[in-house]
């Protein structure tokens, strides 16, 4: 008997779009709805099934490699399928959201591979998922430009072959696109719509043009979770008609559980997998979040306290350079996210120091690229690289067999010497509140003190609050950290913005609204598993 007929989709509660008939066709919304008959009821099990590893978390304060996949580890066979030509060679990737003028001055960028951001980078609201989906499609078919009305510049794309290679990013699997729904009113999840959209309009057209649909997968935190984007991206393939092996996907590393479970998400992804990414702000809110309850050996200090030289953090991202080359995959390493600026040289200049000695530090460890925010960082973060790897395309051949990770060194918090401070609890309110109102008026990607902020920044913001006070950190000063003193930073920030900004502006903005909702995910003692959850039920 024949597979019942797709359930169609209902547009709910959104305003019609220009050319949203171009991205919303009949045939894309009837995959998008096979994808989600199929696929969300296993994507459902799976959120239940992190609640259970969390509570487990909770009850042994320890993490450890899986007995059941010992095997996998095990068996030096196996390895990933050979890298495409269009990502053999990712040596600096620049990241951003989906709009018209991210979209032409990441490709012209002079990078490696765009991450063109439907996740992080982009507040979910229906104008930005479905324009950004028409922006990536009007770039394939090079009839993009954009002139700024504020400025009068305009933008076109360079030629082809200058072009960065297109690695697109869906949201997590937590979130939900509450504007499409089936027959039953249930919403469909936001990476099925993210995947599904491109994957149709785009799969075909991209190994027409020598590439091919390629992915970033984020906030994965099992091999079973691997597993099924696998099966997703199977049937894909199959219905739309494409080889088998088109897709490529590198997974972001930035949950603690992933940490654990490295070779066997690539193993789960093999005929698929192009790497893994070593993100560093989620990965630290994972460890908050995960660990949150297990008392001071687990305290993180002030975020930018924790660089990638902290033990733990050299232990994450070391056994990820020696498992992706281990199974012939791309190791990618982390966000360079300053931002530089027109006004000051002096910021720069420092700024510049630390960028490129983390790109030099990856680069000497065996990663075979890395991220930037602003294309102003492509040239260092190139050099870099270029110093290294010289004509080679990547440095696959560093088998880093030296590395040897035991289970506790991941989650050895307490090996770093710093500790928590005022200072970085107004850092962290500061930030919160600022990234959260532009997230609440449709931004994602945001400069904020000359860093480029995502939402990743914001839940390690407002989950450094909560351990803080929940773990009852005493600061440097002699504070203790509390509820009542969290208020009074929020509101004291308050009032200097108000202050710089003006009163027109201030009231124009969304600022009393981000101030609520960040002192809401700080201080309720029922923590949220994601600020986007909460903060989505609030945007337009």
């Amino acid at each position: 008997m024949s597979a019942p007929a797709p359930s169609p989709l209902a547009i709910v509660d959104a305003e019609p779009l220009p050319r949203q008939e171009e991205v919303l066709t009949d045939a894309a919304l009837a995959f998008v709805a096979e994808l989600h008959r199929r696929f969300t009821p296993r994507r459902d099990e799976l959120l239940a099934r992190r609640a259970e590893r969390r509570a487990e978390i909770a009850r042994t304060s320890s993490l450890d490699f899986l007995p059941e996949t010992a095997a996998i580890r095990a068996d030096d066979s196996w390895t990933v399928a050979p890298a495409p030509a269009a990502l053999n060679d990712r040596r600096v990737e620049i990241t951003g959201p989906t709009d018209r003028k991210m979209t032409i001055n990441a490709l012209n960028s002079g990078a490696k591979v765009w991450l063109a951001d439907f996740e992080d980078a982009s507040a979910p609201t229906w104008e930005n998922v479905v324009l950004g989906q028409l922006n990536l499609i009007d770039a394939y078919e090079r009839r993009i430009d954009f002139t700024d009305a504020r400025t009068g510049k305009s933008y076109a794309l360079k030629a082809p072959e200058e072009l960065a290679t297109v690695v697109m990013r869906p949201r997590g699997w937590h979130l939900d696109e509450r504007h499409l729904a089936d027959a039953e009113g249930r919403p469909v999840p936001g990476a099925l719509v993210d995947f599904g959209l491109y994957f149709f309009h785009n799969a075909r057209r991209l190994l027409d043009l020598g590439k091919g649909p390629y992915f970033y997968l984020p906030k994965t935190e099992s091999h079973l979770e691997a597993r099924l984007w696998n099966e997703i991206f199977v049937f894909a393939q199959d219905h739309v008609g494409v080889p088998q092996g088109s897709v490529r996907a590198t997974v972001l590393i930035e949950t603690i559980t992933a940490a654990y479970e490295m070779e066997e998400i690539l193993y789960e992804l093999r005929d698929h997998a192009s790497g893994l990414n070593a993100g560093r702000w989620d990965y630290l809110f994972s460890i908050v979040k995960n660990f949150r309850d297990g008392g001071q050996k687990f305290v993180l200090p002030d975020r930018n306290a924790v660089t990638m030289t902290a033990p733990f953090m050299r232990a994450y991202t070391e056994l990820l350079v020696r498992t992706c080359h281990k199974r012939g995959a791309h190791a990618i390493g982390g966000m360079a996210a300053f931002i530089p600026s027109r006004k000051d040289a002096e910021v720069n200049k420092v700024a510049f120091e630390k960028v490129k000695s983390d790109k030099d530090r990856e680069a000497g460890d065996g990663f075979d690229g890395s991220w930037v925010a602003h294309p102003d960082l492509v040239p260092l973060a190139m050099e870099s690289f270029d110093k290294v790897l010289g004509d080679k395309p990547h440095q696959k051949d560093r088998l880093r067999e030296d590395v040897s990770v035991a289970a506790g060194d991941l989650i050895a918090i307490d090996s770093l010497d710093a500790k928590p401070t005022y200072d970085g609890l107004v850092n962290a309110v500061q930030v919160g509140i600022r990234y959260i109102e532009a997230w609440l008026r449709g931004l994602g990607a945001v400069a904020i003190f000359n860093l480029m902020e995502d939402a990743a920044t914001a839940e390690i913001s407002r989950s450094q609050i909560w351990q803080w006070i929940n773990a009852g950190v005493v600061f440097e000063n002699g504070q203790a950290a509390t509820a009542d003193l969290a208020r009074e930073v929020a509101a004291a920030e308050l009032a200097a913005i108000r202050a710089e900004i003006g009163e027109e502006a201030f009231a124009a903005g969304k600022w009393q609204e981000a101030h609520d909702l960040l002192l809401q995910v700080s201080l309720d003692a029922d923590y949220a598993d994601f600020l986007t959850l909460p903060a989505y039920e609030r945007l337009g």
